[in-house]
Order: structure tokens, then C-alpha cells, then sequence
């Protein structure tokens, strides 16, 4: 009897745990229910390399679409599942109902909305999908006035893309540094700098209380009282996760959809993967839910394989990156908690690392333009929860690759 494996969901992890599903010889029916209109995609690009226009959307797709035909997948896009009943094994999506032996939920996230007077006016953008992007995209015009409400990765990246095409850019950031919650004070002050003398203004300790305009937006007003002139608005003040299906469905969720090491759920038949799943780490001992593509391929074979009936346990580094003008921005690991900073290199040079260590163990590294010190801390300090003296980190004389040898 030919067994029924459904996706709810069609991004990264979805298009990863098909390609693995095959390769592990899983043969049976395979269908894939996305939201969006296109088959999976890459999100990354979105506000870098697709909103700057140097890259179409055959750049962004995982997949093009022979490869769901030559995987046996029957797609089901634009098409949102509405619920999943565990006792019959069905999955409904609009007027359709999928029987299911094996199910895996891959729903991701959604942006985290503005909430305040005018919110809603025309001019006022969210930045999550190819058609946010596309809407966004023909503003971005020389001479355009654009705020960006929100100092995080995504709005530094939208504020660097933009300023390139000839937009004046306010960022509007309502904590005290921009990146607060991600990296250092030191790797914040770094940014900021960059920024500035790209000719961004950087607005810190400003909370957005109403946007304005006759019509569509003309101004962003601050509890300051301030008012910041803007014909286009892109916010990023983050993203939740979509596990209401889940939810619903009585399966275990808190900050996303739970579960095991082998991205199982409470119900053994069902797996989830990606900005939905909340996973144990056994590296960083505490559950996590990652937003990044590294998680979403790596928990995609992993659903994969417990589906498949070859379970792995997924404890991989968790990797990242950002692209700001000429910088590339590469992270390995997860700072929270760190109790000290070591800055490698010259931030003045525009190529440095900043390593984070807890309690003498080197736990993550922001590396600026610094690919070596990059790869070595993903690859073998972070894994082996290396302990470096801080002056030896620091130590340009000593190379990454001796540093690496010493720890073994």
C-alpha cells in the first residue's frame, strides 16, 4: 500500500526535506501545500541581491520546476492548509482534504506587524515575501524618502540596498543601538558607523507612535514627538513563528512548534522544521527555535529522516550572515549569555571577528570580511566548546589554523 506523506508549508525546509526524502528512498506519494503562488524560494536575497533588482526570480527559486515532476511531488500552491485532523490523517486545504501516514509541518514565520495610529496607510511596507518585495521594490526610487522602522539585520540590509539606489534612509531603531539584541556594543558601534558615513541617519531610542498622511504616508512620528518626513515606510521588528496549525491540531508548542532531536512533534507521526520548530540543543543546552537557512536545510534532512524511518539526531552549529554594501557579515553559534567580548583584527580596516566567550569557552563569533576566523569557529571551536586564552584570540601574529591546533 503506497504510504501518504503531506508538507504543510513551502520554503526552504520543505524543498529540503523533499529532495532528502527521495534520496533515502522513501517511496510513496508526496504532496506539497504552499501559501505562496511559486514553489519554494530563497528568503535571504529578498532584502539584499532581489529588492536591489540584480537578481530575478529564477535567481531566488530552490527548485525550478522540473524538479518537483522528476521528485513525484503533486504541488498544491496558493493554497493554504486550514487544519489537520490526526485522528482520520487528513490534511485540509480549502476544498480539498489529504490523506496523511507521515506529515511534516514547515510553515516558518511571519513578520511581527506595526501596531500604532496609520499603521495602515498606503506607502507603509512589511518585508517577508516575494510580492512585499515586489511592492516595495518601484519605491525605491532616487530622491525617495525612506524610513526603516527597525535596526535588525533585515533593516540595515534594506537601509544599504537602498541608500545604493539613491534613497535618503532613516533608520528608526526604539531600542539604544541598532542590532541590540544580536551582537556586541562593539559590533553595533561598527554598523552604525558604516552606515552613517554611507549617509543613513540612524535614529536609536526612538519608538514609532503614529504614522501619518493625507492618504498614504508622509511622516513617522516618534514618542520624542519628532516627525520623520518618509514617502515609504519598509518595517522589521521581527518575526513569529506559524504554529497555529499545529496548535490547533493538539500537538505541543510554545515559541513554536515542539520538538525532539530528531525534529519529531508529540505525535510520532508528525515532524516540523524551520522558523516553526522549537528544538533542544544539545550544544548550548536549552531549547531554541532558529530563524536561518542553515536550520532550515539541516532539520529538513533531519524530519526527512525520521519520516523516512532513519532517524539522525540534528545538533548542528547554527550559522548566519548579512550583507551590508561591501561587508559580509558571517556568524557561527549563539552569544546569549556571553560574559566576554575579544575583538580580532582592525574594525577601522573594515575586516575583523568578534569572538564571544562564557565562562572561558568560546560559545559564537561575528566575523566582518574574516572568512578564516569564520570557518575555524564553525568548524572546530564552537563544536569542540574550545577554551582560548582572550590575548590569544586577539593575537594577530598567531593564525586561526594554530589556534585550532592548540585546542585539540
Amino acid at each position: 500500500m503506497t504510504e501518504n506523506l503531506v508538507i504543510v508549508g513551502g520554503g526552504q525546509a520543505a524543498a529540503q526535506a523533499i529532495a532528502s526524502l527521495r534520496a533515502l528512498g522513501f517511496p510513496g506519494r508526496i504532496v506539497l501545500i504552499g501559501e505562496e503562488p511559486v514553489p519554494p524560494y530563497q528568503r535571504p536575497p529578498l532584502s539584499k541581491k532581489y529588492l536591489s533588482g540584480e537578481w530575478g526570480l529564477d535567481r531566488v527559486l530552490l527548485k525550478a520546476d522540473a524538479f518537483y515532476a522528476e521528485m513525484k511531488v503533486e504541488t498544491r500552491l496558493a493554497s493554504r492548509a486550514e487544519a489537520i485532523d490526526r485522528q482520520a490523517g487528513r490534511v485540509r486545504a480549502g476544498s480539498e482534504s489529504f490523506p496523511y501516514d507521515k506529515l511534516l509541518i514547515a510553515t516558518g514565520s511571519r513578520v511581527r506587524r506595526l501596531a500604532c495610529p496609520g499603521a495602515e496607510l498606503p506607502g507603509i511596507h512589511h518585508l517577508r515575501t516575494l510580492s512585499d518585495v515586489d511592492a516595495i521594490r518601484p519605491a525605491l526610487t532616487a530622491g525617495a524618502r525612506l524610513a526603516v522602522i527597525g535596526g535588525g539585520y533585515i533593516g540595515l540590509e534594506v537601509a544599504a540596498v537602498a541608500k545604493g539606489l539613491g534613497c535618503a534612509v532613516t533608520v528608526i531603531e526604539m531600542g539604544e543601538r541598532c542590532l541590540n539584541r544580536v551582537v556586541a556594543p562593539q559590533v553595533s558601534a561598527f554598523f552604525e558607523t558604516v552606515h552613517r558615513q554611507a549617509g543613513v541617519e540612524i535614529a536609536v531610542n526612538a519608538r514609532v507612535t503614529a504614522c501619518e498622511g493625507k492618504g498614504r504616508l508622509e511622516r513617522i512620528v516618534c514618542a520624542s514627538g519628532r516627525a520623520i518626513e518618509a514617502d515609504v515606510a519598509v518595517v522589521g521588528i521581527g518575526i513569529l513563528p506559524n504554529q497555529e496549525i499545529a496548535q490547533q491540531a493538539g500537538l505541543a508548542v510554545d515559541n513554536g512548534i515542539m520538538v525532539d532531536e530528531f525534529a519529531l512533534t508529540s505525535d510520532p507521526a508528525i515532524a516540523a522544521a524551520g522558523d516553526c520548530a522549537n528544538f533542544p540543543s544539545a550544544l548550548y543546552g536549552r531549547r531554541i527555535r532558529l530563524e536561518s537557512v542553515q536550520n532550515a536545510i539541516e532539520q529538513g534532512k533531519a524530519a526527512a529522516a525520521a519520516l523516512a524511518g532513519r532517524p539522525a539526531r540534528y545538533h548542528d552549529v547554527p550559522w548566519f550572515w548579512s550583507d551590508q554594501y561591501d561587508l559580509k557579515l558571517q556568524i557561527a553559534g549563539l552569544n546569549q549569555g556571553y560574559d566576554r567580548v575579544v575583538v580580532r583584527g582592525d574594525m577601522g580596516a573594515r575586516k575583523f571577528a568578534a569572538f564571544y566567550l562564557k565562562a572561558g569557552r568560546l560559545i559564537a563569533v561575528d566575523a566582518v570580511n574574516a572568512p578564516a576566523e569564520y570557518m575555524t569557529c564553525l568548524k572546530q571551536l564552537i563544536p569542540a566548546g574550545a577554551e582560548i586564552a582572550p590575548e590569544r584570540l586577539a593575537d594577530m601574529s598567531v593564525s586561526m589554523k594554530e589556534i585550532a591546533a592548540s585546542t585539540r
